[in-house]
């Protein structure tokens, strides 16, 4: 696999839990950045921690690690080598994928450790500039 580049986003995110049946408010589509994801049991937000919004449990403090692309559909492996790589330092992450690229979260204490193992394992890590 070639060196890959992984971009650290300067914000922190908040992971929200809402009823499936729930009303995304409307003024999360005006943000920047945001992941939502529903199924039939749950309905998934994540947004930079600065957004607020009730929800029926929130996890804070993650840190946004962008995998640089956009990654062809005919790459394979990507998310399971930086999730392997991570999971061998014991480091739990939540993973997010979009039609471009994989995002992937690690707790804000968890940020260093994650940036050294995954330099061991060749990856180049450099801070996220904006668009």
């Amino acid at each position: 696999m070639a060196r890959m580049t992984l971009a650290i986003h300067p914000q922190l995110f908040t992971i929200h839990s809402l009823a499936p049946d729930s009303i995304v408010p409307s003024a999360i589509f005006q943000q920047d950045i945001y992941f939502i994801g529903k199924t039939s049991e749950e309905l998934s937000v994540v947004v930079i921690s600065t957004f607020e919004m009730d929800s029926l449990e929130q996890e804070n403090g993650w840190r946004c690690l962008e995998v640089l692309g956009p990654l062809g559909f005919s790459m394979t492996g990507i998310l399971s080598s930086v999730s392997g790589a991570l999971a061998a330092e014991k480091i739990s992450i939540f993973a997010i994928s979009t039609f471009d690229t994989d995002y992937i979260l690690v707790k804000k204490d968890t940020l260093a450790e994650a940036t050294k193992a995954l330099k061991k394992k060749n990856y180049q890590i450099i801070e996220h500039q904006s668009r």
